[in-house]
């Protein structure tokens, strides 16, 4: 019997849609003393990550909290912070294919308090019919409640809304909830989702 066509997309954010590349810091570990890797793994340490990705810190807290740990620099901070990545241009048509076919289209990211401001600055303020920040919301993925709540706002079933993610443990938490879900390894997977989707 085959599948119905997914009626509605759940995408992430950062590790699909934006990316950042390394290469872009340069020199900054021999001017700064520190690796912006140094950062990223203090930033992702739960103790810290936890309260900035449901709103009980603000990005800057966040930082300061890094700061402290590592011991970097105020400028180490701001200038590793400034660099915002850059968005897939070919995810980024597959979200447009999908909404001009009729599909809905939702945001789904861990993220701190200024993701709209990264969207604003992308210039995708407008490109989701909805987007779900786990910040805005108090709940973060891979909880069946952010999932809940976003097939709500979609007005989608669960088992009609795909799912897109880059992190195994999100899979499995959509999946719990009851959704589609595909682990996001690159371009190569868009003929799949289009399938998924009916596109």
């Amino acid at each position: 019997m085959r599948r119905k066509p997914a009626e509605a997309l759940l995408i992430d954010f950062d590790g699909v849609l934006r990316h950042h590349d390394a290469a872009a810091y340069g020199d900054f570990e021999a001017r700064h003393g520190i690796a912006p890797a140094a950062l990223l793994a203090s930033g992702l340490e739960w103790a810290r990550q936890l309260p900035a990705i449901t709103g009980h810190l603000t990005r800057q807290q966040w930082l300061d909290s890094i700061g402290e740990h590592t011991g970097a620099s105020a400028a180490a901070l701001a200038e590793w912070d400034a660099y915002r990545g850059y968005v897939d241009e070919t995810v980024l048509a597959f979200v447009r294919e999908a909404r001009a076919a009729g599909r809905r289209v939702g945001l789904a990211t861990n993220a701190t308090d200024d993701l709209h401001d990264d969207l604003a600055r992308f210039g995708l303020s407008d490109a989701f019919d909805a987007v779900f920040s786990s910040a805005d919301m108090g709940v973060h993925k891979p909880a069946k409640e952010y999932f809940s709540q976003a097939c709500r706002t979609l007005e989608t079933p669960p088992s009609l809304c795909l799912f897109v993610d880059d992190t195994d443990r999100n899979i499995r938490g959509a999946r719990a909830a009851g959704l589609l879900a595909a682990r996001w390894n690159g371009p190569d997977d868009l003929r799949y989702l289009r399938g998924a989707l009916g596109l």
